[in-house]
């Protein structure tokens, strides 16, 4: 394995050019996270059961073409790299497959809006994951300079994060414009919109970056012997139960969010106004990962700073709600919002550096495929996180577009702060023990180098 740039140093415009990446995915997987379950409960039609049951039954479909696309992406071979053509191909298609989901037909009957349902969800994850996947995986392969990596992810994050907040603060007001006489136009409409957004970003990020590292041409490796490579790599392990961990307190809480000010607050629009008092925190808390990383030299160790820190800030804003104290519940939200924005830059910066530590432990390079089994454990939690939710407000006896009942309104408000709260204290424990510092990682870089193993 070697890098076609000795110096590791990645141009400003394709560190700007990845980040842009990031803008098209959150355009697309934070608004199918945000706005997808309120849209098929109260503009489709479709029964929160229904709804809970599809969220786990994606999952398996995911568990089976998450490592495929992987496994795909580090087999490919082209003028462009391994993985940037699967930008350029796969984005417009899931651009197409994000409008055909929020295409919603509520005169048809419950059955055939299941079918619609499961058929436009599971073939726009599988969309999603083939641009994903190789997107994430493109980082590493810029190159293999641990603080060049760490620019280029806290981009990344710094991007997604305005990225978010601008989508979270315009959804609710064009959906509201465009569909002024009828839901289903605005949510279709928005849909167009940022499925442009989503090809768009991912083109230029196809057109700025540079694949560097070259690795060397390898026989076929089951997925037996990739697995057990896995299993040897124990920084990627406990990445992955980070991820795991973290695809369920961060997307069972978006789901929840639009519930969360629609009834317990009482008003959609303060949904609005939160995201807009957490945008500039969140793009600061992304810009800190490097002066902690620098700091404290192991991004484990500071993602599980920022996510104990989030933890207790989530917490604390159980206290508080927008009608009987504003500024305490805004101030909370952007300090929790600054935290997590560190926490989000600092799990992705993590990945590359255990393909090395793979590679260094058991010989066997495979980016893709790694990375695939990160996307797949923050699906796995998205689906626990999202059908957990899905059935407890159908359990409790959430009925769209009324007033709820007390339990439901528990639940919503739980599942906003405590519950997540807990859960990103939890998460900060695991990746406490996350050992691959700075110091550790060059010695790792030096013996490959010398074509030494571990």
């Amino acid at each position: 394995m070697e890098s076609r740039n000795s110096n590791g140093k990645v141009p400003l415009i394709s560190k700007i050019a990845y980040g842009f990446g990031d803008v098209g995915c959150n355009f697309s997987w934070m608004f199918v996270s945000n706005f997808l379950m309120i849209f098929y409960t109260d503009v489709f039609g479709i029964s929160m059961a229904a709804v809970s049951a599809l969220m786990l039954f994606s999952r398996f479909w995911d568990a089976i073409n998450d490592p495929i696309v992987g496994g795909l992406t580090d087999k490919t071979k082209s003028r462009w790299g391994r993985y940037r053509p699967w930008l350029l191909i796969a984005a417009p298609i899931t651009a197409f497959l994000l409008v055909m989901t929020f295409w919603a037909r509520p005169d048809w009957s419950q059955g055939a809006k299941i079918l619609y349902m499961v058929i436009t969800y599971c073939l726009l994850v599988l969309g999603y994951t083939c641009v994903n996947i190789p997107y994430g995986t493109l980082c590493g392969a810029m190159t293999q300079d641990i603080d060049e990596r760490a620019k280029i992810n806290t981009s990344r994050s710094v991007a997604a994060m305005i990225a978010i907040g601008v989508l979270n603060i315009i959804t609710v007001p064009l959906i509201n414009k465009f569909g002024s006489h009828d839901a289903k136009t605005g949510y279709l409409t928005v849909a167009i919109l940022y499925g442009g957004i989503f090809a768009a970003c991912h083109f230029f990020c196809f057109a700025k970056t540079k694949e560097a590292v070259v690795v060397p041409e390898k026989e076929k490796i089951s997925i037996k012997v990739q697995l057990k490579a896995v299993m040897q790599n124990r920084p990627y392990i406990l990445a992955l139960i980070g991820q795991v961990l973290f695809g369920f307190t961060l997307y069972g809480r978006n789901a929840d969010i639009l519930y969360y000010f629609t009834y317990v607050e009482e008003n959609a629009s303060y949904y609005t106004t939160y995201s807009m008092c957490i945008i500039i925190p969140s793009i600061i808390g992304a810009a800190c990962f490097q002066p902690v990383f620098r700091k404290l030299n192991n991004k484990g160790r500071t993602a599980s700073i920022f996510a104990l820190l989030t933890g207790i800030s989530m917490l604390a804003l159980f206290f508080f709600n927008v009608k009987e104290a504003p500024i305490a519940f805004y101030a909370l939200s952007g300090i929790t919002q600054f935290f997590f924005s560190g926490f989000n830059t600092a799990i992705y910066a993590i990945i590359p550096d255990c393909v090395e530590y793979g590679e260094w432990k058991t010989g066997l390079r495979n980016d893709g495929f790694q990375y695939a089994f990160v996307s797949l454990g923050n699906k796995i939690g998205m689906a626990i996180g999202t059908a957990l939710l899905a059935g407890l407000l159908g359990k409790y006896g959430y009925v769209a577009n009324q007033a709820q009942n007390a339990q439901v309104l528990a639940i919503m408000k739980h599942a906003f702060t405590t519950i997540p709260g807990a859960l990103w204290i939890v998460t900060a424990v695991v990746l406490f023990f996350y050992r691959l510092n700075k110091k550790r990682y060059n010695e790792i870089m030096e013996d490959l180098k010398n074509g030494k193993r571990g």
